[in-house]
C-alpha cells in the first residue's frame, strides 16, 4: 500500500483531503446535534394552586427554577398556594427558564380601625360592599332608632368589643382581613309614639292598640272583684292621655282596670 501512494502521491494527498473533509463535516453534525439539543424549547407545566414546594419539585425535575415574586393573603386559600405564574401554563420555553409566582401568606394581613374605610353614619350596604373587597365580613346584629335616615351605621363591634360609634374610634385596635365586623343600624321604626287613650277600653281592646303601638302593659292595678280581666274597663292611666306624651319602643304603659 505505501509502495502504492508512493508511486501515486497525487491520489495519496486526494484521500487524505477527503478524509479530513469527512472529519469536519462529522464533527459540524455533532456540534448542531448537540445545539439544537440545547436549545430545545419545552411545554411550562401549570403551577397554580399548587403547593409552593412541591411547585419546586416539579420544575426542578423538568429544569426550571421556580422564582416566589410576591406573597399576598387569600381568604380561603392555604399559605404558600401557587396563585398566579410567569411563563403562563402551556408556553413552550427554554429548559433552565425561571419561573415568577405569586403564593398565598401564611398569615392574614392586619389593619387597624383607623385605617378603615369611614364608617359610623354611613349606608351599610354601601359599606358592606367596601369591606367585602378588602376581605372583611359584616352582619347586623342590632338597630336602634335614628331620626336620620334608616340602615346607617350607629355602632361598629370586634369580637364583642365596641370600636367605632359617634363617641368612640378604637384606632390603635388591629382587625385581621378574613374576620367579622358586627353593626348596630338605625331604624327609623322604633322611635316616639304619642300615648293613646285607654280610658273606659277594655283589657282585651288595651293589649290589642298597646301590640300595635308596640307599646306593652306594666303594672295593673286592680280594683274590686274581677271575675274575667280581658272584659273588664280601663279606669285610669299612667301616664295619661293628653296628646303629647310619648313613649318608646318598649315602653312600659302603667294603667289600673276594674270589673264591669
Amino acid at each position: 500500500m505505501k509502495e502504492f501512494f508512493d508511486k501515486y502521491p497525487i491520489l495519496k494527498h486526494f484521500l487524505l483531503a477527503i478524509a479530513f473533509l469527512f472529519g469536519l463535516l462529522m464533527i459540524t453534525v455533532l456540534w448542531l446535534r448537540f445545539y439544537t439539543n440545547h436549545g430545545e424549547k419545552l411545554m411550562m407545566p401549570d403551577f397554580k394552586n399548587q403547593d409552593i414546594r412541591q411547585a419546586a419539585e416539579i420544575a426542578d425535575d423538568e429544569s426550571f427554577q421556580i422564582i416566589i415574586t410576591d406573597s399576598i393573603f387569600k381568604l380561603g386559600v392555604k399559605g404558600g398556594t401557587v396563585l398566579n405564574q410567569n411563563p403562563k401554563a402551556g408556553a413552550f420555553v427554554k429548559s433552565g427558564r425561571k419561573v415568577y409566582v405569586t403564593i398565598s401568606k401564611f398569615t392574614a394581613d392586619k389593619i387597624k380601625v383607623s385605617d378603615l374605610p369611614v364608617l359610623y353614619g354611613n349606608d351599610f350596604n354601601q359599606k358592606l360592599t367596601e369591606l367585602g373587597y378588602r376581605g372583611f365580613k359584616a352582619k347586623v346584629v342590632g338597630r336602634k332608632y335614628d331620626p336620620g335616615e334608616p340602615n346607617h351605621i350607629l355602632e361598629v363591634y370586634y369580637k364583642g368589643d365596641l370600636i367605632i360609634s359617634q363617641d368612640v374610634m378604637r384606632s390603635d385596635v388591629s382587625i385581621s382581613k378574613g374576620d367579622e365586623l358586627e353593626f348596630v343600624i338605625s331604624d327609623k321604626g322604633s322611635g316616639e309614639i304619642t300615648i293613646p287613650s285607654l280610658e273606659c277600653l277594655t283589657l282585651s281592646e288595651v293589649e290589642f292598640l298597646l301590640e300595635s303601638s308596640k307599646l306593652i302593659i306594666g303594672d295593673i292595678q286592680q280594683r274590686g272583684t274581677i271575675d274575667d280581666q280581658s272584659s273588664a274597663y280601663i279606669l285610669s292611666q299612667e301616664p295619661v292621655y293628653d296628646g303629647i306624651n310619648k313613649g318608646a319602643n318598649g315602653f312600659q304603659n302603667q294603667c289600673n282596670y276594674c270589673s264591669i
